[in-house]
């Protein structure tokens, strides 16, 4: 399907006729010579009087904006904010050594839950940038299931999450 251009002329079975004013990824605007301003589909039907050239950027800078979120979040280590559970805010590890007379270790939980949530969004970082390499398949399906059996690993922590949604999940038992 070819983008008209700003300046396009058409006529619309319900608008009339009228000149393409803007255009997104997704819709015409146009302005109608009776009806004013509307909102149409790009693959709406409508006859073509007069096309211009597509001179101009189509994409806004919403669409921008959020695609470049989207591949910050993607390509990054930059993590979300996954909130902890509830009963472990302000809470603390306590480290007991085994032997006698050693001093414990006292670790305030949210910096141990950073931690944990640094190293899962590290782990998804690797599993995207092997998924996207150009290594064989069978090399990567051999990394992938090493990164399960980390997750597998760490599923102890799931605990300290406020919402299932962000466990680690690692290989289903068979």
């Amino acid at each position: 399907m070819k983008i008209l251009g700003i300046g396009s002329r058409i006529e619309h079975p319900e608008y009339g006729k009228g000149v393409i004013t803007n255009v997104s990824s997704t819709d015409y605007w146009v302005t109608f010579i009776e009806n004013g301003l509307e909102t149409i589909a790009l693959d709406d039907s409508f006859e073509i009087i007069e096309s211009t050239e597509n001179e101009v950027d189509t994409v806004s800078f919403s669409e921008v904006e959020k695609s470049l979120r989207d591949l910050l979040k993607k390509w990054s280590d930059v993590s979300e904010i996954v909130p902890i559970g509830d009963k472990w805010k302000g809470g603390k590890i306590i480290l007991e050594p085994g032997q006698a007379g050693l001093a414990s270790k006292e670790i305030p939980i949210d910096t141990f839950f950073h931690k944990i949530v640094m190293v899962r969004d590290r782990l998804r970082v690797m599993e995207q940038k092997i998924n996207s390499s150009k290594i064989e398949e069978i090399e990567k399906i051999e990394l992938q299931q090493y990164i399960t059996r980390i997750y597998g690993s760490l599923t102890s922590f799931n605990v300290l999450f406020k919402s299932p949604t962000n466990h680690f999940i690692g290989e289903k038992s068979k």
